[in-house]
């Protein structure tokens, strides 16, 4: 029977999700015979681990098992996680050791003032994301590239939710948009190993389980991530495709806001087609305030 402690939960999921996707020829270990699983079974991978596969199952299942850290090292290289990944299964771990805190402290996110000055004097799109991808604040050139957040209702105002929305984006035929998803929901993953309990999450996470079969399939990988970098490419019809870096900054607080930032290369194409969006837009607002202030 399963915990009730919500981390023991999350870490049972992520390592099920782990062992699923190993194969046994990966590993050194003969495929046997007729399999019922894709990946290793518990037995399998406990072996590889140096654990009793009881230990292991109780270990998956989210019982109140407070494995050590010799074996979650033990764990982590039977499964081959990476780096990022050995640190989730360790955060989840140690708060899963803990007692459920009767109470969470769970105050609204706030941009610091300071934080909304450097957005209006940076020259590049940049907003900012709260710990669920809430979109908290952005800049002038990230609504001339995104559009204008403002025309939404702030709940609906989600990095996730947006990315699967083909009425928003009609980004679903990009190369890269299945990347960039799992980029954002390993964002949220990382969130949720911080609270698995937050109701933020909850909603986000519930209403796209709901209405997306391909967010249940990314979701299910579980993935993780830190923070999001790479590539982007914005087809916008004034100025014609823009391939933009982008990565993410942290901002004060704990857990605090991150900004995500979208860059040229100087002297590029991309930078010139990104400086031609800007001025339009700022063409535009002018033509806009001028009508207001003559009407």
């Amino acid at each position: 029977m399963s915990s009730g402690h919500p981390y023991a939960r999350e870490l049972g999921d992520f390592l099920r999700a782990r062992r699923g996707r190993l194969r046994p020829h990966e590993v050194g270990l003969e495929p046997g015979g007729r399999r019922r699983v894709s990946g290793l079974r518990r037995e399998e991978l406990a072996l590889l681990a140096g654990l009793s596969t009881d230990y292991y199952q109780r270990i998956e299942q989210g019982r109140e098992v407070r494995p050590s850290d010799d074996v979650l090292e033990a764990i982590a290289g039977a499964l081959g996680l990476d780096e990022e990944e050995c640190r989730h299964l360790f955060a989840l771990a140690r708060a899963a050791r803990r007692p459920v805190p009767g109470r969470v402290d769970r105050a609204p996110e706030r941009v610091p003032e300071s934080t909304r000055r450097l957005l209006r004097v940076v020259d590049t799109p940049a907003v900012v994301l709260g710990r669920h991808l809430d979109v908290l604040d952005w800049n002038p050139v990230a609504e001339a590239l995104l559009g204008d957040p403002g025309d939404r209702s702030p709940d609906r105002l989600n990095m996730l939710l947006l990315l699967f929305d083909d009425a928003v984006t009609g980004e679903r035929s990009c190369p890269d948009w299945e990347r960039q998803a799992l980029d954002y929901i390993g964002m949220m993953r990382a969130a949720v190993a911080a609270d698995p309990t937050h109701p933020r999450a909850a909603a986000v996470v519930g209403e796209l389980s709901i209405r997306s079969a391909e967010f249940r399939r990314l979701w299910a990988r579980h993935d993780v991530r830190e923070s999001v970098s790479g590539t982007k490419t914005f087809r916008v019809p004034e100025v014609g495709d823009v391939v933009l870096d982008r990565d993410t900054y942290p901002l004060p607080g704990n857990p605090g806001p991150v900004m995500l930032v979208f860059t040229a290369e100087p002297g590029s194409a991309d930078a010139d087609r990104l400086e031609l969006l800007a001025s339009l837009r700022a063409t535009r607002s002018v033509f806009v305030e001028g009508r207001s202030a003559g009407a």
